[in-house]
């Protein structure tokens, strides 16, 4: 593999890596419009419309062609689900940021992901290949849980800045 096909083989990598760092921010700043506005669920909503309204121009810039919704109207029933299961996501940052912290959160969020994602693989789910459950990711699931807990249980909860404002009291 020459240096170029390696840097480009690495651009999801770091793509992946990119959309991983920001999740912190966006979780402590759905849960602070979510405070602001009243409650996480008003959070949840605003992230999303945001979201619709960056990916409107996006597509239109882009050229994206028009979708193929016979095509996706014929695939697996799960294909909807994403929908609903990023809008769960986004409410639960919303409501749980404030009471476990960024860290907190997302360790949290990547122990789910990975003790759900090793089932899938062992009954190999959503077109998958199977992948059985052996000892090394039973090992690697009881390390990340490990940390799970050292994460929670380890940080204390200081005032955020600006703790006096009525905004940040809400």
């Amino acid at each position: 593999m020459t240096g170029r096909n390696t840097i480009l083989a690495m651009a999801p990598v770091g793509m992946a890596l990119l959309a991983g760092s920001i999740l912190p921010f966006q979780a402590a700043s759905n849960a602070m419009v979510g405070r602001l506005l009243g409650h996480p669920l008003w959070g949840a909503l605003t992230s999303l419309a945001v979201s619709v309204m960056v990916v409107v121009p996006a597509l239109w810039a882009m050229r994206a062609p028009t979708p193929a919704v016979a095509q996706a109207a014929a695939g697996p029933w799960w294909l909807w689900i994403g929908g609903v299961l990023g809008a769960i996501y986004v409410a639960s940052a919303a409501a749980v940021t404030p009471k476990l912290g960024a860290g907190g959160f997302l360790v949290c969020v990547v122990a789910g992901q990975i003790v759900v994602s090793v089932l899938v693989d062992h009954f190999g789910l959503m077109g998958l290949g199977a992948r059985p459950v052996n000892w090394s990711r039973l090992a690697g699931v009881a390390l990340i849980l490990g940390g799970v807990f050292l994460v929670v249980q380890g940080g204390q909860v200081k005032e955020p800045a600006g703790a006096g404002s009525a905004a940040a009291q809400r």
